[in-house]
């Protein structure tokens, strides 16, 4: 499964390496409390709709989706605390770890209270960027350095900043991305992880388009009317 691959920020990306399930299972795992299935689509649209209007989450714990994530470590380290998941991540005390670091490309500074922030420009941006890849030039160095030393991985690595990049594969149900989803892709989240929210959507809604429309509608649009 290769058509959901997104590119991130500089250096990363997300990629669905198979799922199980659709919208139908949704439908099914709620209407088997009745020994029933799929009634139609129109039916079974109002009955995604319901289920996610009044909290019945249960039936979307039935689709099961595994992403391939590669982002900074500071936005791994935000993402896992997202519990109802698995996660397998690279370990530096067995790898290497690549010369891989997020530079932004512009530098935020915070204007007021309650998350808000302009980007820095022009020739400041360009001489904070600068230093910034000056600073991890150097602690690469000095991590080949104690690599060469003989000092173990599982030491060494810890003179390299969050910034650097990290993998890891998430196996999620779609209850689970649709709370992700609330948190982490909505205007008060981090840029950073909010890009990588992004693209999980773009994935949920393709591959789960009633559900997504009904989430779309009841937790990112509220002040949209129902259209079913």
């Amino acid at each position: 499964m290769t058509e959901h691959n997104y590119p991130l920020l500089d250096k990363g990306f997300i990629r669905l390496v198979e799922m199980l399930g659709d919208d139908m299972g949704v439908v099914n795992a709620a209407r088997v409390s009745f020994g029933q299935e799929g009634k139609g689509d129109d039916r079974d649209k109002k009955l995604i709709d319901y289920l996610m209007r009044n909290g019945h989450e249960t039936p979307f714990e039935h689709a099961l989706f595994k992403f391939h994530v590669k982002c900074p470590i500071f936005v791994a380290r935000q993402w896992f605390r997202h519990r109802w998941a698995s996660y397998n991540e690279i370990s530096g005390r067995y790898t290497t770890f690549q010369e891989e670091f997020y530079v932004p490309e512009h530098f935020r500074v915070q204007v007021g209270k309650n998350y808000q922030f302009e980007d820095v420009t022009g020739e400041k941006n360009d001489q904070l960027r600068q230093l910034l890849q000056k600073t991890y030039d150097d602690l690469f160095a000095l991590y080949q350095k104690l690599l060469a030393e003989g000092v173990a991985k599982e030491l060494a690595r810890m003179i390299l900043p969050v910034a650097t990049y990290t993998q890891f594969y998430w196996t999620v149900n779609a209850r689970s991305v649709f709370n992700f989803l609330k948190l982490r892709n909505e205007e008060h989240a981090q840029y950073e992880i909010r890009v990588y929210a992004d693209a999980i959507a773009k994935v949920m809604k393709d591959k789960m388009p009633w559900c997504y429309e009904s989430f779309e509608r009841h937790y990112l649009r509220p002040d949209v009317p129902p259209s079913l």
